[in-house]
């Protein structure tokens, strides 16, 4: 397990990938694919399958929405063994052109911004919920009669953690820490489900919700299609998964395949049972964030929101460092053409984009109520990468590759149909965003 966890760092830290080294095996390329896809986004799964009109309707999204997911993966990798390249920004480059990567290269930061503002949003409820049950246990006095000291602020909690954490953790170029933690976000994602599922047979009496399985409700399209950014941040591994095939020893397309059908497949059970579970017990009561619709002093969630809670201040970083290699190569690409590039500079660089990107997400965070209302971003955001980009690729790819003209315009056909479902999710999901954000700002 420590072996993969290095290989996983590697795999998703560094901006190029050798050929030399040891080779991922399958087993090794699907943990971390899931390790990759698994995090923030199955809090948000039970509030998706509610705001979906119900459980049949939110696994019909997903079904359908799988398709696309897996369709992504191998049109990558397929992508990655023409163009010989290992990140998903040169695959882009080589095979679309260099206008089309530089909008990719835009779309990735921008991308892993908001994944770094959601991270925080999650780590301050988790904190308020744990400040309230702090008190409850060592007080005895219900949440009704909590003091508001400054102190107390889960925001000011947020702060001193960044200061003091986040940021010696980022600032570094490597974050070797990495590779002993790294297994933390698939473990609390396990945990997590199993503690919904257990939480929900052990419920009593007084707790019990109608069934929403036999819930009268109705589902709309307007509402099945609202929960598709949410299942694309969940589901998405695209940015990770040509690192993770160009590092594998059986690079053979059929076996691509194999690798993306059942690093979904895992994935799909996760966050179904999540998303059932969760649902079925609290029904349209939910709340975007499932660990806060549990009691304050419930044991076993509270062990979920420190596992949650430390894996996302770990995985941070990480996110940080790629955002920010993306920012500071041409940086110092331009400034070697004009001036040489010392290690002061670089340092100095490095810094100033560092906390720079920690006190803007973390302002941003500070003022967002809802976490999902940045999932909306984000999934709107992850089109780019789950269809739109895929979608393109394989558009160019077929005006080059010799092959026949019937799997020429099949190809072509479905890579225009990919491009197409991702412009309007990416269209719909940002025009609900943005009209959440205006009912935020001006109720």
């Amino acid at each position: 397990m420590e072996e993969l966890a290095r290989e996983s760092i590697s795999l998703l830290a560094k901006p190029t990938l050798s050929t030399d080294g040891p080779r991922l095996g399958s087993m090794g390329a699907i943990l971390i694919m899931l390790k990759s896809a698994l995090g923030a986004g199955l809090l948000n799964f039970p509030w998706a399958f509610a705001k979906a009109g119900g459980i049949h309707a939110a696994v019909a999204v997903e079904m359908v929405s799988l398709l696309f997911l897996i369709s992504g993966l191998v049109i990558l990798g397929y992508s990655s063994s023409i163009s010989g390249q290992n990140t998903y920004q040169a695959v882009v480059k080589d095979v679309c052109g260099p206008a089309i990567g530089q909008l990719c290269e835009v779309v990735f930061v921008f991308n892993l911004f908001m994944i770094s503002v959601a991270f925080l949003v999650i780590v301050s409820d988790q904190l308020e919920k744990l400040c309230i049950s702090l008190y409850e246990l060592i007080t005895g006095l219900p949440e009704a009669d909590m003091p508001n000291h400054w102190y107390t602020d889960p925001h000011f909690v947020l702060i001193l953690l960044c200061v003091f954490f986040i940021l010696p953790l980022s600032i570094s170029k490597e974050i070797s820490i990495q590779k002993y933690i790294s297994i933390l976000g698939t473990l609390a994602a396990t945990y997590l489900t199993v503690a919904i599922i257990v939480k929900y047979h052990t419920r009593v009496d007084s707790e019990m919700h109608l069934s929403p399985l036999y819930s009268t409700g109705r589902s709309s399209w307007a509402s099945m299609f609202s929960v598709i950014p949410t299942i694309c941040f969940g589901f998405q591994c695209h940015e990770a998964c040509i690192a993770i095939y160009s590092s594998m020893e059986n690079k053979k397309l059929s076996h691509w395949v194999f690798i993306s059908v059942m690093s979904m497949f895992f994935c799909l059970v996760i966050y179904s049972l999540t998303g059932v579970y969760g649902y079925l017990t609290f029904d349209k009561d939910v709340a975007a964030d499932i660990l806060m619709s549990y009691a304050g002093d419930d044991v076993l969630m509270i062990i979920a929101r420190l596992l949650f809670g430390v894996s996302i201040i770990t995985i941070y970083p990480i996110i940080l460092l790629l955002g920010r290699s993306v920012i500071q190569d041409p940086l110092l690409s331009f400034r070697q053409r004009l001036h040489v590039v010392t290690e002061s500079y670089e340092n100095r660089s490095r810094v100033v984009l560092t906390v720079a990107w920690i006190t803007v997400t973390l302002l941003i965070a500070m003022f967002v109520p809802d976490i999902s209302k940045v999932i909306s971003v984000i999934g709107g955001i992850s089109a780019f990468f789950i269809f739109i980009f895929p979608g393109l690729c394989l558009v160019f790819a077929m005006q080059s590759e010799p092959v026949s003209i019937q799997t020429r315009v099949v190809l072509t056909t479905w890579g225009m149909i990919t491009l197409i479902c991702g412009a309007f999710i990416f269209g719909q999901s940002t025009t609900v965003a943005i009209m959440q954000l205006f009912n935020t700002i001006y109720p």
